[in-house]
């Protein structure tokens, strides 16, 4: 499920760099799209190890 999250973070905030914002750079939109989906990705790791940590799981 992470990983579905976070291919959609990255085609949302492509989007959103490109139609919102306006950022005519394919590597800077490259690279805050990027950005932006490992830091969801984590975010859900760290979030999952938690619960699983909570429960008495490893």
């Amino acid at each position: 499920m992470p990983e579905l999250l976070t291919a959609a973070t990255y085609l949302i905030v492509w989007l959103i760099c490109w139609r919102v914002i306006g950022i005519e750079s394919g590597l800077t939109k490259l690279i805050i799209s990027l950005g932006a989906a490992i830091f969801v990705f984590v975010f859900l790791s760290v979030k999952d190890h938690q619960q699983k940590k909570k429960r008495g799981g490893r």
